[in-house]
């Protein structure tokens, strides 16, 4: 999952996208206001943080832009306020969360969980697929109640799969779903990362498609 972090304080932008990273999350960073409002705009997020005193358009104008526009990912307000006014105009414009700085991080990463879980299509907390087990609260992944160890990259690109089963998926979508906006990956990168998942969680749950892509197999009835 893919989450905006719109901050311009430079260590809590780096610390809110190093625990983001560490949960599993892929977290991009902009650092005002118009870069902002464009990113939300036209590139496919989860969720987005958003912090309101912002240089070249602020918070609040920011998410009235983007509702206005159609733009419906779940955001959390962070600001340097406490006013009772300011925290009802933003939930009024389309905030779905308010916290105010200082913050522990802790409890932004909790809040985040709970509004993807909301957001999310799935009723349940969990994906599964045969013996294997995605946790959507704990982002944990397991084999016949065997907990697997999974590199970042990996868990996203089965999560990603996982939630679009019964699809074939290209390696171009992947690729953006799953790496960063500044890194380019190897033409083969996403195939090895396949493989890779391949023998941990078995050969015959990604399935190839030639010249397409790749499937999780809806299961038959």
């Amino acid at each position: 999952m893919r989450i905006l972090v719109v901050e311009d304080e430079v260590k809590i932008a780096s610390l809110i996208t190093d625990v983001l990273e560490s949960e599993g999350l892929i977290a991009e960073v902009a650092t005002d206001g118009e870069t902002a409002w464009e990113m939300g705009g036209t590139e496919l997020y989860s969720a987005a943080i958003l912090d309101i005193g912002l240089p070249k358009l602020d918070g609040l104008t920011v998410l009235k832009n983007w509702r206005s526009e159609g733009v419906d990912f779940p955001v959390i307000l962070l600001s340097a306020k406490s006013s009772w006014n300011e925290r009802v105009e933003g939930i009024n414009i389309g905030a779905d969360d308010y916290l105010v700085k200082p913050f522990q991080i802790e409890e932004l990463v909790a809040r985040l969980r709970a509004l993807l879980r909301r957001n999310s299509k799935q009723k349940s907390t969990a994906l599964t697929v045969g013996e294997l087990k995605l946790d959507l609260q704990q982002m944990r992944i397991s084999l016949a109640g065997r907990p697997l160890k999974m590199t970042p990259l990996e868990y996203r690109l089965l999560s990603f799969l996982m939630h679009n089963r019964g699809k074939v998926v290209s390696q171009e979508l992947l690729a953006e779903n799953i790496y960063h906006r500044d890194q380019e990956p190897d033409s083969n990168a996403i195939e090895v990362l396949v493989g890779r998942l391949r023998r941990k969680i078995g050969e015959n749950v990604i399935h190839t498609q030639r010249g397409f892509g790749y499937i999780i197999p809806e299961e038959e009835a």
